[in-house]
């Protein structure tokens, strides 16, 4: 009895036990479904599908590769949030980064009267000392503000060339912002004068290597104008200007509108410039070209705040007296006004009068009366110094009774006479009478200025100067479109031919060749690219060799006849670019060419402000072109 109630009791015990057991591993398995399933669900909902989540008791393993290190954070964050974030381990990857890209390499250098400062990043490559030291060399005495950095990744295609441009355009300016980046420069200036700029521009051309884009925003101030000078004319033959100035595009508007009125034809020329007497020029100006238009012919001139009215001969005096007096009421303070109505002269009577011509040769005669000897050796030698001593004949006479401003009346027109390419003046006592031709757009206006200072606001005076382009020796040169017509237009009747598989010129083409020489020594600095092009028949390595070699000999053939070939280049393109069908014989023969391609700046888009130019406190602002080509078929490849 005592041994089967203790087998109950055991049993039961057991029993107990392994329904604990069972109990408790049941529980354990519940726990890791809702643990797994809860993170898997939270983890799906947020995205991160790329994550294996697996439990094992209470904790939660997280596997997988996370495409980034916040992504695998974030992942474990959201895990966190279902269970306790100790129960969590991390056994996750993260996604190997791709390789960084270079970053974009460019500088700035700004140059002015403080000092010089470049700024920007620059490839290891790049020797950063000899930047520096040429920089020092260019700045002199002035400070250098260095704010270079460097990477250590390989240098760009054209970043060698547009850096050693950069410096030496920066060279030349002393006032300037230049920009540079692979294979591109722009080059922001201000220069003194046109002249100047234009001058500038032509040097950097020819040093710019081939292939490196350049663009220029070269700018020249305004003219300082002394005297302010203004002259207008209306006689029998129209009304024109001899000299216009003004000190606002506003002033210019109001002027030219006030010429049209009265009589002025054609586009009319005004120059703005600086140096203007008061700010009421416009206005003086205005009136008084009203005043002329009155009176219907004569001139008005005015040499800074002096004006001078001379009415034609033969207006009536009741007239003049009424123009004159509604004038001088007028005009604004500052202006003082000499009129003057020339009496009418007996034609029979010939008047003294000194007369010095320059034929288109070069050669002066000095005709007429002068006061004495004195003025007579004086007017001679200033003839030789200024026109050559074997280019002037002297047959001058002195007589009595000739103003007291003859002396500088003849001196003044003589003066005025080397301004021209040829023509005449001819001083009386009551004018000086300039005309001519001339290759110098700003003749008369230098003319007019000239006469209204040496002659004073009292002296009359009469300019007829006719500009003539082919006397002008920078627009008589070719435009770089016309020297590329013209060369066409040689190669049209004659091609430039090789030898079968040779870069050897043929013998027919060296006349051809000469033509083309003699063109190009006309067009001064222009940059052009010879190519060099075949057609499809043999192998293509062959065939590239060939135009480069072909080109180059071109090149050579024009060295050879001292064509200034340094803004050139020679470059073979192979059968890379056919202009007609390779399947034919006729397309072939096209194909196979040399091409002259002139060389010029591609379109740039503005660019925002860069950070040289915060630091300096300033906003600069910065053509296109198509390239026209000109070409020749050569013989078989």
């Amino acid at each position: 009895m005592r041994l089967s109630s203790l087998l109950v009791i055991v049993g039961t015990f057991a029993v107990a036990a392994l329904l604990s057991l069972v109990a408790a591993n049941l529980s354990v398995k519940l726990i890791e479904e809702s643990s797994e399933i809860g993170v898997r669900d939270a983890l799906d909902g947020r995205g991160m599908t790329w994550a294996e989540v697996q439990a094992d008791g209470l904790q939660v393993t997280l596997a997988g590769i996370a495409p980034t290190e916040a992504v695998r954070f974030a992942a474990l964050s959201t895990a966190g949030t279902v269970v306790d974030a100790a129960r969590v381990i991390d056994d996750m990857q993260v996604e190997a980064a791709a390789a960084i890209a270079p970053p974009r390499f460019s500088a700035e250098i700004l140059r002015n009267d403080a000092g010089l400062s470049i700024i920007g990043l620059m490839p290891a490559s790049t020797n950063r000392d000899d930047v520096l030291d040429r920089v020092r060399a260019i700045s002199g005495d002035l400070p250098v503000t260095d704010l270079i950095e460097v990477a250590d990744y390989p240098a760009p295609v054209g970043w060698a060339d547009a850096l050693g441009f950069s410096l030496t355009a920066m060279e030349r300016l002393p006032r300037a912002k230049v920009s540079v980046s692979a294979g591109r420069v722009a080059i922001t200036a201000i220069t003194d004068s046109a002249e100047e700029k234009a001058k500038l521009e032509a040097q950097l051309n020819r040093a710019a290597p081939p292939g490196l884009r350049v663009r220029f925003d070269i700018a020249a101030p305004r003219p300082v104008i002394t005297p302010f000078t203004l002259r207008l004319v209306k006689d029998d033959t129209g009304t024109r200007f001899d000299a216009c100035s003004a000190d606002t595009d506003a002033s210019r508007t109001r002027i030219l509108n006030a010429a049209f009125e009265a009589g002025l034809t054609g586009p009319g020329t005004c120059t703005v410039g600086m140096g203007v007497p008061s700010p009421n020029w416009g206005v003086a100006v205005e009136q008084a070209i009203g005043a002329l238009a009155n009176l219907g012919a004569g001139t008005i001139t005015f040499s800074d705040a002096d004006i001078t009215l001379v009415a034609a001969e033969g207006t009536a005096q009741g007239d003049f007296d009424r123009v004159v007096g509604e004038l001088e009421n007028q005009l604004p303070e500052v202006f003082a006004l000499y009129a003057k109505l020339p009496e009418t002269v007996d034609p029979d009577q010939g008047p003294p009068e000194f007369v010095a011509t320059l034929s288109p040769e070069g050669l002066v005669q000095l005709r007429g009366r002068l006061t004495d000897d004195n003025l007579r050796n004086v007017a001679d030698s200033y003839a030789k110094a200024a026109f050559g001593s074997a280019n002037v004949y002297t047959a001058t006479r002195v007589v009595d009774d000739l103003p007291n401003s003859w002396p500088v009346r003849v001196l003044t027109g003589l003066e005025a006479l080397a301004q021209l390419s040829n023509g005449a003046v001819t001083v009386t006592p009551d004018t000086v009478a300039v005309s001519g031709n001339t290759g110098n757009p700003k003749a008369s206006t230098t003319i007019a200025s000239l006469l209204a200072t040496k002659l004073g606001e009292a002296e009359d005076f009469d300019i007829s100067v006719t500009y003539q382009e082919k006397l002008d020796p920078v627009a008589a040169l070719p435009t770089p479109d016309e020297c590329e017509a013209e060369i066409s237009g040689i190669l049209a009747g004659s091609k430039i031919t090789f030898e079968p598989s040779s870069a050897t010129i043929d013998a027919s083409a060296l006349g051809t060749m000469d033509d083309i020489a003699e063109v190009l020594r006309e067009c001064g600095d222009i940059r052009l690219e010879i190519q060099g092009h075949t057609d499809s028949q043999g192998r293509e390595e062959m065939n590239l060799n060939l135009s480069q070699a072909r080109a180059q000999s071109v090149l050579n053939e024009l060295r050879a006849r001292r064509v200034l070939t340094a803004s050139y280049s020679a470059k073979g393109y192979g059968e890379t670019d056919p202009i007609a069908d390779n399947e034919s014989e006729e397309g072939r023969e096209a194909n196979r060419r040399i091409e002259f391609k002139l060389i010029r700046p591609a379109p740039t888009a503005p660019e925002g402000e860069t950070t040289l130019e915060s630091i300096a406190g300033t906003s600069d602002t910065g053509v296109a072109a198509t390239e026209d080509t000109t070409g020749t078929s050569d013989e078989q490849n």
